[in-house]
């Protein structure tokens, strides 16, 4: 297992401060570069894995440090992560006297408070153990596991490079955390992509897993669920106990659209247009992992996706403090020009109304500026905060579908406009070559999936499959 300390400074810590800091258990200690340079590695005698130090990120983003750590930090300011393994119990310690020298010499805090420190740690006696790296605990022929302690799992730049290696490796990604640990929308996506698994350690029920409940057993290498007689897998009954607070709910907006590459193409623009109707302001921030670091800035966004052409970008996007929002773009060239695959999820506490009444004036502003293909509009009830507690959550109930002008000219406008459901499709853009925007439910009506359903199918026919975003949850 590995256990994170984190400091938050406003001054960046220069290559003489990391120094001082990383010679905090002496000068027997030996370092080593990993992932290009981006992680210093601590080794104790015999080459033991004790730390590592990953490259500080300037956060430029408000709010990050409370989202994801709760604890408020003004931005800008540095984040510099070490993660220490906890099969030494000195490493620990030697991890919260680095971030906590850091903060000596250039100010700022540490996470968690209790963990900072400026006393030397004597490492000598540490036994030796083989080459390596606190990154992953356990490696098999099927799956990469890690074990994580932290109140918030998030899309970390270590996360996402374990994620990496394990689909290089063909494995599964399993992070195994105790039951009162969270997941970022961001984490909760990737973790639930086949084959990858969140593992919770409940003391009364044993493992499960944080998105399905399913009892889980270690077999041949990896967690898989525990299976009765009848072939059924057995759900814990941690997983359905109800939650200690209220649930909010999720207005969930899964948009795609297609435009030509050119060099004046901007991408962003669709996902800004969404946010700007759904929250009144602009995003906050983006990045290609979590904490998010920078502003936003379509053309930057745009700049980077175009350097990684051909491949696709994955990108996550945060909103101010005030209202929580978060969003993944994903950025992709096809023979249909650029398409910006977009899913945004904005969070309000109980009580408060969702605005679906801009859904259709949103519909058409994407449509008549932003080439969209199609969007579908959801509601679940879940955290307002848009974390992923391990509990059972409902699904989210279908609001709206628009189906973009291109699509509707394939389909056909007459079999498009006339559905087998009790659903009236409105005309939006261009009376020529119109988009249709359907009303499914209020996001409560459990019957609007039938209907989706149906109207997909009917779209569909014999030779035509819409761009449909995938259904979320």
């Amino acid at each position: 297992m590995t256990k994170d300390v984190i400091a938050l400074t406003p001054k960046m810590p220069n290559v003489w401060a990391l120094m001082a800091s990383l010679y905090a258990g002496g000068s027997d200690l030996d370092l080593s570069a990993a992932a290009d340079g981006a992680v210093v590695q601590l080794h104790g005698p015999g080459g033991r894995p004790l730390v590592s130090v990953e490259s500080p990120v300037l956060v430029q983003v408000p709010g990050e440090a409370e989202r994801l750590l709760g604890q408020a930090v003004q931005a800008p300011f540095w984040w510099t992560e070490a993660r220490a393994s906890t099969a030494v119990p000195e490493a620990e310690q030697l991890a919260g006297v680095v971030c906590g020298r850091l903060n000596a010499l250039l100010g700022g805090s540490t996470w968690p408070p209790e963990a900072a420190s400026t006393k030397v740690v004597d490492v000598s006696a540490v036994p030796s153990a083989g080459s390596g790296q606190p990154a992953v605990d356990v490696v098999t022929e099927h799956a990469a596991v890690v074990l994580i302690d932290r109140p918030v799992v998030a899309l970390t730049t270590w996360l996402a490079e374990i994620m990496r290696t394990a689909v290089a490796s063909r494995r599964s990604l399993q992070i195994v955390t105790p039951p009162q640990v969270r997941l970022t929308t961001a984490a909760r996506t990737t973790l639930a992509r086949v084959p990858n698994r969140w593992v919770v350690q409940d003391p009364e029920c044993g493992y499960y897993d944080g998105l399905s409940g399913a009892v889980l057993r270690w077999r041949d290498g990896a967690f898989s669920p525990a299976f009765a007689e009848d072939g059924t897998a057995a759900v814990a009954t941690a997983f359905t106990r109800p939650a200690d607070e209220a649930p909010g709910r999720q207005l969930i907006v899964a948009l795609r659209t297609a435009r030509q590459a050119d060099e004046r193409l901007l991408l962003g623009g669709a996902l800004e247009a969404a946010w700007q109707a759904l929250t009144g302001t602009a995003p906050a921030g983006w990045g290609t992992a979590e904490p998010v670091n920078l502003p936003w800035s379509p053309r930057q966004l745009t700049d980077l996706a175009r350097e990684r052409a051909p491949e696709p970008s994955q990108l996550i996007v945060v909103g101010t403090p005030d209202r929580p929002a978060m969003a993944s773009i994903r950025v992709t060239r096809t023979t249909k020009g650029v398409e910006e695959d977009v899913v945004l999820t904005v969070g309000y506490a109980t009580g408060e109304e969702l605005p679906l009444d801009r859904i259709e004036p949103l519909a058409e502003t994407l449509v008549r500026e932003h080439g969209l293909r199609t969007m579908l509009t959801s509601v679940r009830v879940a955290r307002a905060d848009l974390t992923t507690a391990p509990r059972l959550e409902g699904p989210p109930l279908p609001a709206t579908f628009t189906l973009g002008p291109d699509d509707v000219h394939t389909v056909g406008l007459d079999r498009a406009r006339r559905p087998p459901v009790e659903v009236r499709a409105k005309h939006l853009g261009p009376a020529a070559r119109p988009a249709l925007h359907y009303p499914l439910g209020d996001g409560s009506d459990a019957d609007a999936w039938g209907r989706l359903q149906q109207l997909t199918a009917h779209l569909k026919g014999d030779h035509y499959q819409p761009s449909t975003p995938a259904r979320q949850g």
